[in-house]
Formats: structure tokens, sequence, C-alpha cells
């Protein structure tokens, strides 16, 4: 981990956001290079600011901060960001991780917490609230004990249309008809409740059937 690490810190709290900017400047070598109360001035000064880790609130005016933080990652790929929220229920969590999010903390935590958080970041970690940590892994139990609806062909099948395979493509690779092709795609269609490609492979990626 390098020391000086350069910290923004999306916050429409003014109080929560000068508590933060003291904590991380009192108590770390850390530099917070700005502070902002939302996620659109924030982005706009990105290549300015060049920070390291952005501390994100999820509620905000405008932008919330989940797709603040897909934004951020376009603009800086390497940029890590904390996620810091009142929030611990799953579908937040989850959307966070996956707009980018390295690592999430409630607004409860203590100050010395987000600081471990940061630092812990910065050596290439995810920090997550004990509860938050918790519920990600019963999260991933469900998700990994749940049956696929899908037949082994059927999984076959949707694994080449993810990996752009035309259907004439996956009957030569499965040695069967393209009629046989289209009545699997037909059936996963029906299993997973879509009604095109795209829609398969992303239900399928997010379900962890492929």
């Amino acid at each position: 981990m390098k020391e000086g690490l350069r910290i923004i810190i999306v916050e429409d709290n003014v109080v929560v956001k000068e508590a933060f900017t003291v904590y991380i400047s009192d108590l770390s070598k850390h530099t917070v290079v700005n502070t902002y109360t939302n996620c659109e001035d924030a982005l706009s000064n990105l290549l300015i600011d060049r920070p390291d880790i952005i501390l994100m609130d999820v509620d905000l005016p405008g932008m919330n901060g989940i797709q603040g933080i897909k934004e951020a990652r376009k603009v800086l790929p390497t940029v890590n960001a904390i996620v810091i929220t009142v929030h611990d229920n799953s579908e937040v969590v989850f959307d966070a991780l996956c707009a980018g999010a390295s690592g999430y903390i409630t607004k409860t935590s203590s100050h010395f917490k987000i600081l471990d958080a940061i630092n812990e970041v910065a050596s290439g970690g995810a920090p997550m609230s004990g509860n938050i940590a918790k519920m990600v892994v019963e999260s991933f139990r469900k998700t990994t004990a749940t049956e696929s609806p899908l037949t082994s062909r059927e999984t076959e099948v949707l694994n080449l249309i993810a990996k752009g395979k035309s259907y004439k493509d996956i009957a030569d690779t499965l040695f069967v008809h393209v009629e046989t092709v289209k009545s699997h795609i037909k059936n996963i269609y029906f299993k997973l409740e879509v009604n095109n490609k795209a829609a398969a492979i992303e239900k399928g990626l997010k379900n962890k059937l492929i």
C-alpha cells in the first residue's frame, strides 16, 4: 500500500462529510483532496482530483452513488470506491458491488473502521461491515444451492450463445440439426422467462447458470 493516498468524499450530509474529512486528515497520512455533495460535480473534476479512493454515499441529489461509481470507473478505471451509507439491504449492497465498489461500510461504523477500510482497499482488500459480509456469504450460499432450471444440453447451448456462436456453429459443435438448436433456445427462453439472447445471457450470468 502506498502512503499518502488521495481521497475524495461524495456525501450530501455536510456534517458527515466534514467528520470524514477530519478523521482522515487528523488520524492518517492520507489527503482529502476534495469533497462534493453530488456525483455530477465530483465526476466533472475527477481528472483534476485524480483520487486513489472515493468515499461514496448512495442517496445523493441527482445521480445516485451507485451510478456515480460506474461513471467514475469509466473515467479512472483504477480508482477504488468505498460505499459508506445507511443502507444495509441486499439489493443496494449487490448493486454497489456490481457497479465496481471495492468495499461497503455502513455509517454506523466507527471512524477507525472507516480508516481501516481505506487502508484495506489500498492493499487490495475488499472491506465490509460485519453484517454486510454475512449477507454476502448467505446470498452466495443460496445462489450456489439453487438448482438450474436448464438441462445440461440447454446449459451447453446457453454457454455457446454467450460466446457469440451462431445457430449453425452451435449445431456443428453439438453435432445436432439447427432446428434442434432452435428448440433448445426456445426452451431456454421459456424457462428463464426472457425473449432474446441478450436477456438470456444476462440472466444466466446473474444466476450463475453459466
